[in-house]
Order: structure tokens, then sequence, then C-alpha cells
């Protein structure tokens, strides 16, 4: 074995001697070696061949090191109507989520992140422009950024600065005069709410959820690995309930038999007596979370199939997720790319005697949110996170993400920036919703921090506080206990402040 191995060096310190011998001899026009000598000639060669080769790799190599993106490609990532518990990282032992709770377990979670505002529109603005309601002024669905407002969003600050920008899935800010022309790729249904089950170009249909799938798959192939690096928004349908009459939630037939034989445990909310306990502009039939309510939850069957089909349809974008991933493994730019997902708004499942959103309490307001990717410090992986998220706080932590100054215009924070050593942490945030108003939807507004919820129904000047800390699940409003009134004054004065500063 020693003498083979002793052999073999011997025999490449020779080749690379008369490699080194052939280069001189070129040089000097020296005659070539005839007859024998024209095996060595030969081996030379292709040693020559094979190190050239070698060492030529390694410079193409290192070309296309140089050549990828320093700033790092960034995925947003929105599902639709989707409460902060319907994730298995969340504690949530039925769900089943494993590629979401992966990108947890490979970045950070946000444990209570919310929303400013709980209804698509108003939410979906704020996402892109890091502001309150109260001042981008977005409160219903036939209103549109102004061409001032627009260019201070994320996506249009990011394409100036040298990204290329895609936008997948529903847009859900006035359908009529959506901005395709800013955006590199562009993959929306010109409607308010797309339909879950669309005919392709090739006439077969397909879930919206696998549309968007598709979507992302032809946006990736597209522009991995280019100079420019990308910022994508994929907004799910999903699992928001379709506009059929009847609505229902429709997920894709491959997932018929999931949770069918799961026990859906009642919520304590759900209990008569809550929904009882409203007052009467509240506790009214023509209140839309409590017609929804008759139609989802009014019996314990209607229940069970709710939310089992409510999982499907979170269980199917957690497949569309896990695919994304994977192939931005084989394109081999995941270790350059951030994930960042979230909720738009969170959902009453019969809670409270609701269904839907829009009011302050936490099934409504309150959405799963994960920051992960390659690029996030070693220190921050895996970690779960008391903080207070907001969605005012993507489009900064985006910009940060990609090196791009945030307006001052922007109300948000850089979420990163809050695991800095010294850093403030956010104490509460301002709560609104003025879509609409009583009887369907009574406007109301407030302050939610992480021990206190303070909340008035501005059309009535009806007030509720909870202790959401001992009473998560807000059964007791303290409004008329002495016991709570120091705390009162305190949000109320807060609400009042925060209010302000909104605008």
């Amino acid at each position: 074995m020693r003498i083979r191995k002793f052999f073999s060096k011997g025999v490449f310190i020779v080749l690379l001697v008369l490699s080194s011998l052939a280069g001189f001899s070129q040089r000097m026009e020296i005659r070539k070696l005839p007859g024998p000598n024209l095996i060595f000639q030969l081996g030379n060669r292709h040693l020559w061949d094979a190190l050239t080769s070698r060492t030529q790799n390694k410079q193409n190599k290192n070309n296309r090191e140089k050549s990828k993106p320093t700033r790092p490609n960034i995925i947003f990532v929105l599902t639709d109507d989707h409460r902060w518990d319907a994730l298995g990282a969340m504690g949530n032992k039925i769900i089943r989520t494993p590629n979401l709770d992966a990108l947890a377990d490979r970045g950070i979670l946000f444990k209570n992140a919310y929303v400013t505002t709980s209804i698509c529109c108003v939410s979906r603005a704020s996402l892109l422009s890091g502001q309150y309601m109260s001042r981008h002024k977005i409160n219903d669905f036939s209103t549109c950024f102004s061409k001032k407002a627009l260019d201070k969003t994320y996506p249009a600050l990011l394409k100036k600065a040298g990204y290329k920008i895609g936008f997948i899935g529903k847009f859900g800010i006035d359908s009529n005069r959506q901005p395709d022309s800013l955006f590199d790729y562009w993959a929306c249904a010109r409607v308010e709410q797309p339909p879950y089950l669309v005919v392709n170009k090739s006439g077969q249909t397909i879930h919206n959820t696998d549309s968007v799938g598709k979507d992302i798959k032809q946006f990736l192939y597209q522009f991995a690995g280019q100079q420019e690096p990308f910022c994508l928004s994929v907004s799910f349908k999903a699992p928001h309930e379709s506009e059929s009459d009847p609505p229902t939630f429709p997920y894709q037939e491959r997932f018929a038999s999931l949770y069918q034989n799961t026990n859906i445990p009642k919520p304590v909310t759900t209990d008569p007596k809550y929904w009882n306990s409203f007052p009467e502009f509240f506790r009214s039939d023509k209140n839309i979370g409590r017609q929804r309510w008759k139609t989802f939850f009014s019996t314990e069957e209607k229940r069970q199939e709710t939310v089992k089909n409510y999982y499907r349809l979170i269980t199917g974008v957690d497949e569309a997720v896990g695919d994304m991933v994977a192939l931005l493994k084989q394109l081999q730019i995941d270790r350059n790319t951030i994930i960042i997902f979230m909720g738009d708004n969170g959902f009453s499942l019969g809670e409270h005697g609701l269904e839907g959103k829009w009011f302050g309490f936490e099934e409504s307001i309150r959405v799963p949110m994960i920051i992960s990717g390659a690029p996030i410090p070693r220190k921050l992986v895996g970690r779960k996170t008391d903080n207070i998220a907001l969605n005012i706080d993507v489009a900064p932590t985006i910009l940060s993400f990609a090196g791009v100054a945030t307006p001052a215009t922007i109300q948000g924070k850089d979420l990163m920036a809050s695991f800095k050593s010294g850093a403030a942490e956010r104490q509460d945030f301002f709560y609104e919703h003025t879509f609409w108003g009583s009887p369907g939807l009574p406007k109301v507004e407030g302050v939610v921090s992480k021990k206190f919820k303070y909340m008035k129904y501005i059309e009535h000047n009806y007030e509720e506080f909870y202790n959401t800390k001992r009473d998560p699940n807000e059964t007791s409003n303290l409004i008329d206990q002495k016991s709570g009134s120091t705390e009162l004054d305190k949000f109320r004065k807060r609400y009042a402040v925060l209010k302000r500063a909104a605008r």
C-alpha cells in the first residue's frame, strides 16, 4: 500500500515537472521529443488541461459568487384571516403546519403580533406603507394609494434601490386601480376577492392556493440568481371564506380526510352568556359578525366542520410554503433569502358569539408572525419573543434588511432593531376600526398592551377594559369594577395620546 502511494506521488511529481519543462520548451521554441516520449507529452497535456480546468472552474465559481447580490432577497408571505393560534409553532396541537413551524425553528417567532386595523383593505395598506389607517386614509375597498403615497411603500422604495419586485395573489386594495405597472412581475386578479376555484390557460380548474404556488415558482425561476436581488410579496386568499351564498371554506380536495376524526374543543366564550352580555347596539342581528356566526357556528356540527375546513385551508398554504422553500434550496438562493410570514388579520371562530374580525378581541387582532432565513443572526435562530410586533412594522423591517433608508412617513419600527442591546420595547399600540359603522360593524378604537386592553365603541361611548394577562379569553369586562379604576384612567389618557400620534 505504501509503495503504491509513493509510486502515485512520484508519477504526479514527474508529470508536473514535465509540464513545466513543456511550457519552457514552447517558450524557447525547442523541438518536441520524438518517439517514446510521446506518452509523456500526452500525459503532460492531460495534466495541464486538468490543472487549468480546475483553476478555471475555481475562477468561474468566484465570479459567480461575486455576481450574487450582496443584499438579501426578501419574500413576504401573507395569509388572509389567519388568527394567531392557528399554527403548530404557536401551540396548536391539532393543526398541521410543519413547513411554517420549520420556518419558526430556523428564525424568530413573534408570539405577540397584531394588526392595527382588522380588515383586509386597511391592514394591507398598513403593511405596504408602514402607517396607521389614520395616516394612509385607506378605509374602504374603493380607495387606493395616491402616486405620492405609493412611492413611499416598501415595493416602490426597493425598486428605486435596484430590487426586482413582484406581487402574487390578492392585492386587496381598490381592485379597479391596481399598481401593476410598478412591478416587474404581477399576478393578481383584478377583483376585490379572487375566487377559490379558477380555470387556468389550459382549461383546468385549479385552487387559488395552488395557483399562487405556481406563480411563486414562475417568479423564482425568472428572477433567481440575477445580479439584482428581488423582493416578492405573496398574498394567499386562504383561509378567508368564499363569497358564495352561503359562504364556505373551499379547501383542496386532497385535504378532505385531514382532521376528519378530530374533535375541535369548544372555546370558553362560545357559551351564549358572553354574546348576551353585550350592550343592545352590539347584540343585534344586523351585526355582521353575528350574521356570519349563524351560518358557520349556530350548531355544534357546523362549528366542527367550519374549524376543520379553516384548518385545511391553512395546511394548503403550509404545503405551498414548503414547496417554495424547497425551490429556494434547489436554486441555491436560500442562503441569501429572508422570509417574513404574517396574517393580515385574525379571525373569530365562534368566540363571543361571533364569526370574523373587525372588533378588538384577541381572536380578531392577533396574528401569527415569523421572520426566517439564513441571513438571520445565528443568536436569534429559534427565538420566541414576547415583543409586540405590528403590521406597520413589516415595511420598515423589509427596508432595513435591504439597506434602504426608512422615510419619515413610516410609523412602524424595524423589528430586528428591537433585539439590539438597549433597544426600547414597545409597551402598547393604538387600535382602530372605523369602516362602515353601526349597526353592521360598530366602530371601535382603543389601546392594547401585554397586560391590559382598553376598547371604546366611539359611536356609543361604550367602553371595554380587560386584564388580558389574567383573563386571556376576555370574559370579564372590568369597566364597572372599582379595582380597575386606576389602570382604567391611565389607559383612557393613553388612548387619547396614541390616537393623536397615529395621524
